[in-house]
């Protein structure tokens, strides 16, 4: 009995045109990078988070964030003096619906601002540095 052998081709697009600057970028230029501030929402069950991107792989999203159901619990504690703990998570892909950066829409602040005003302390720092520590062997965590 044969077996069916094929080898994939990677397909890759060597630059995306942008529209409205009439520049290329690089395929690898994506918005999402690590330390990203995105919300995130999720399928199957349905859930929206808040946070910053570790990883955006084919396999799956990390992201270091809170549900956005308790964005303002979270301010709260925070401007109580206590430290933000949000969750490290990995999410399967098939789970990802959509993915947009925490940006301003017109006069509406993004969650990042929100975060900013409310609190003094930069939402990255925050949740990022928190993934940053739990991932270094040897640092103990909060």
């Amino acid at each position: 009995m044969s077996q069916l052998q094929c080898q994939p081709f990677p397909a890759t697009i060597a630059v995306v045109q942008n529209a409205n600057k009439n520049e290329t970028l690089p395929a690898s230029a994506s918005p999402f990078q690590p330390g990203t501030l995105a919300v995130v929402t999720l399928g199957n069950p349905r859930e929206k988070l808040w946070g910053a991107v570790l990883a955006l792989t084919a396999e799956g999203l990390s992201v270091c964030g809170i549900e956005l159901a308790s964005f303002e619990d979270l301010v709260s504690m925070v401007k109580e003096g206590e430290a933000p703990s949000p969750s490290v998570i990995f999410f399967p892909m098939h789970r990802v619906e959509r993915i947009e950066l925490d940006l301003p829409d017109g006069n509406i602040p993004s969650l990042s601002q929100r975060f900013t005003a409310q609190t003094g302390l930069n939402p990255t720092d925050a949740l990022f540095s928190r993934a940053l520590r739990q991932s270094q062997p040897g640092e103990e965590t909060r």
